[in-house]
């Protein structure tokens, strides 16, 4: 078996559960070491008898950047989470946050079961000092750039306290990812007016008044002003999160298959889709899913980086790249502090 390094920089890879194979995620790998200097090394996790060939049929031979560490199971999408954590304790997954845990990687990045790695990430990893939930956080396209989502489906039923932490990790992560020095946060309701939502949006946007000298706080926002060039960093809890992401999501596939149907009606319309080719595919990039490869479960001791199980090479290679930044960047390290300043805050009773 080849075992990684006591490197702690180190990026583990699951390799195995993703919808697409491990043949997927070696040539992720490969696009990412060959092109990208800086990374940090990497450790793959899954079947050694698997992985080896392929990293051998794609030059990978260097293990001080890429090694294997052996896993022999995998959780699968079918899997109860709970359950595959407590009957695959040798999978991929479990053995990558694992290494993490063990300080022989800093970053977890998986194609695999979500609630399966959201679930072993808090509990083998545990929550950061003072935050009760972790939050996962979706980068997403709007005018003029993009914009960080939280909660994007990791705790579908929150407290202000929550909201207020997700506004303060989605900051820091917006900052290393989107290079945004002093992101705006909003706090995503139905309408913009004082009072308007339910008791937990009213509760929180009291919270996130309070916390100006903390977050960048630019009020409520309503869903036609999120793709406009409004916020930095949106805030929800995780069931309106992850409905908002999937129906993105879904809407730029509706979108991509409508207009190549539309384009190829007539020749003349054929014709002109030649000639905006150009266009085409720089919108295809700005909406492209792929961009960033992943969502951070953020709040943890540790980083978890989850892909989409469908991810192909190069959405891998975008998750591989941003947990990369992560670590550079010293994101646990940086958010610590002003989750102190907020529960501090949350001790102190609101100026009548």
């Amino acid at each position: 078996m080849v075992t990684s390094s006591g490197d702690t920089g180190r990026i583990a890879v699951d390799a195995m559960g993703g919808d697409l194979g491990p043949a997927e995620v070696v040539e992720a790998v490969r696009l990412a070491v060959t092109r990208t200097e800086g990374l940090n090394p990497i450790t793959l996790v899954g079947d050694e008898a698997i992985l080896l060939p392929l990293l051998a049929k794609a030059g990978l031979n260097d293990r001080a950047r890429v090694s294997v560490y052996h896993a022999s199971e995998v959780i699968t999408m079918d899997d109860k989470p709970l359950a595959g954590l407590k009957r695959k304790k040798d999978s991929s997954m479990v053995r990558a946050i694992e290494l993490v845990k063990d300080g022989h990687a800093r970053v977890v990045v998986s194609c695999g079961n979500t609630g399966a790695l959201m679930a072993g990430g808090t509990i083998k990893l545990r929550t950061m000092d003072g935050i009760a939930r972790p939050a996962l956080a979706a980068i997403v396209p709007r005018e003029g750039g993009h914009f960080v989502l939280i909660d994007a489906g990791a705790n579908p039923e929150a407290k202000p306290e929550h909201l207020l932490h997700n506004a303060i990790l989605g900051s820091h992560y917006a900052r290393v990812m989107l290079h945004i020095p002093r992101p705006r946060v909003g706090l995503m309701t139905i309408g913009t007016e004082e009072g308007k939502g339910n008791a937990l949006i009213t509760e929180t946007h009291e919270l996130l008044k309070r916390a100006a000298d903390i977050i960048n706080y630019a009020g409520p926002i309503e869903g036609f002003q999120v793709f406009a060039e409004h916020v930095d960093v949106v805030v929800c809890d995780g069931f309106v999160g992850n409905i908002m992401l999937k129906s993105w999501e879904s809407l730029v596939k509706f979108f991509t298959t409508m207009l190549k149907e539309e384009l190829k009606a007539n020749p003349m319309r054929s014709a002109g889709a030649i000639l905006s080719k150009g266009a085409f595919s720089a919108l295809k990039e700005r909406v492209n899913p792929e961009r960033y490869g992943g969502a951070p479960l953020l709040g943890v001791r540790g980083n978890i980086l989850k892909a989409h199980g469908s991810s192909n090479r190069h959405a891998i290679r975008s998750a591989i790249l941003a947990a990369n930044a992560i670590i550079k960047a010293d994101l646990n390290h940086r958010i610590e502090p002003d989750i102190a300043r907020a529960n501090a805050l949350l001790d102190t009773p609101a100026a009548v």
